[in-house]
């Protein structure tokens, strides 16, 4: 309702407590005198623009036909932040967990983000080697929980002999794995398939502003 003038929205909040208080619709005088407006004409000017907008419905053939039409509220989801991910040479960690399970912080999104996956954790970017994937430095990937990805999918991958992980596409070229950047500028890793193991997939990017 941001674009809404003040007077229009007194008026919606006025309908709803009438609504909640009788049971009823109120009629365009009770709308004037509740809301302090000068004349009829000017209610029904307001009316008229809340309708063509979509606030409220109403019958002209049935006496206090006044509806509020209830809009859809986006549904929030909480996501962890659980740390960051190399996205140039890969960033060495103590143990064979990628990041804490504890998260920094909590990010609250709207589930379109998610597109109501499951299993979605997010992560922030260091490093530039994803930057022609439109993902910079500073920037927070969506991961959703995965131990499989397909053919140039973007992944969070474990490295298993060098005990670091990184964010890379990940193709499958014959008996080894190529885990590419995106950028001109950064030479692939090269691991064979026991040497690895993936830790989630992309699903979504929040860009730094």
């Amino acid at each position: 309702m941001a674009s809404i003038s003040n007077t229009r929205l007194r008026i919606l909040n006025f309908i709803r407590h009438f609504l909640e208080d009788r049971g009823y619709a109120p009629t365009v005088r009770d709308i004037m005198r509740g809301c302090s407006i000068s004349t009829p004409p000017a209610v029904q000017h307001h009316l008229d623009k809340l309708e063509k907008e979509g606030y409220i419905q109403r019958d002209p053939q049935v006496f206090r036909s006044i509806r509020l039409v209830e809009r859809e509220q986006p549904v929030i989801v909480e996501v962890p932040l659980l740390g960051t991910i190399a996205a140039g040479e890969p960033i060495p960690v103590p143990t064979a967990d990628t990041w804490t399970t504890t998260p920094e912080e909590t990010l609250k999104l709207t589930e379109d983000l998610t597109r109501g996956k499951e299993g979605i954790y997010a992560l922030k970017v260091k490093g530039t080697s994803m930057i022609d994937a439109l993902i910079d430095d500073g920037d927070i990937v969506l991961m959703q929980e995965a131990s499989t990805v397909g053919d140039g999918d973007m992944a969070a991958v474990w490295l298993k002999d060098r005990q670091e992980v990184t964010l890379k596409k990940v193709y499958r070229e014959g008996e080894r794995v190529s885990l590419k950047p995106a950028n001109k500028l950064i030479e692939p890793i090269y691991e064979r398939p026991e040497g690895i193991e993936i830790q989630g997939k992309v699903v979504g990017v929040l860009r730094k502003l």
